[in-house]
């Protein structure tokens, strides 16, 4: 009947009435393995991690331009600059954009640019060394909405991914609402903006 039965893995299978994908920047492979079309792609970004200070950055400071970054439909390199301070002493620098695929590369460019940005904000930046930087991929879909509850597509499929940069603070709420799902609960929110099936007309 076409319904999700469970999943396969390379030490087995396991039965399932219902099936989560919240596979982040992977989550339109595993759609595609159930036959539906998904169309998370991945947005590189990078974050400098700095030696350790005295608290001089006592909350996250973003520039004004970053919530335009994380709008924009661009897959060129985008900065604007996130920077934070934590408890340990180092500095977190960020924030970059750029749809490379899942290129792990580290981009010099991408680097300077973080660095130039959170000396801007912070002057005395400029005089602390870089220990260390780590990249990571965000899930992004092209109305920059994430993908959240059953798939009408394919029974039993529900999807909980696409949220970008927000996924672990949403991820209560997204999982309420799954859980609501799975259960046969109304939900909390109104889910139509989140359909996972919203853009299967593009593609016919």
């Amino acid at each position: 009947d076409g319904a999700v039965r469970g999943v396969r893995t390379d030490r087995g299978g396991l039965r399932a009435p219902a099936v989560v994908n919240a596979a982040g920047p992977w989550g339109g492979e595993v759609a595609a393995l159930a036959g539906v079309r998904l169309p998370v792609l991945p947005r590189r970004g990078y974050v400098l991690v700095t030696e350790p200070l005295p608290r001089r950055v006592r909350h996250k400071v973003y520039a004004a331009d970053y919530v335009a970054d994380v709008a924009s439909d661009s897959a060129d390199l985008q900065t604007s600059p996130v920077v934070e301070g934590t408890a340990a002493g180092p500095v977190l620098i960020g924030a970059s954009r750029e749809r490379v695929g899942f290129d792990r590369s580290v981009s010099l460019p991408a680097l300077r640019a973080l660095a130039a940005g959170a000396t801007r904000l912070f002057p005395f930046l400029a005089e602390v060394r870089a220990m260390r930087t780590y990249a990571g991929f965000r899930p992004y879909l092209p109305d920059h909405l994430p993908a959240v509850g059953p798939d009408p597509r394919v029974p039993g499929l529900l999807h909980a991914c696409g949220h970008e940069g927000a996924g672990i603070g949403l991820s209560t709420g997204t999982g309420h609402l799954i859980a609501q799902a799975l259960c046969g609960e109304r939900p909390a929110l109104d889910l139509t903006p989140f359909r996972p099936d919203r853009f299967a007309e593009e593609a016919a």
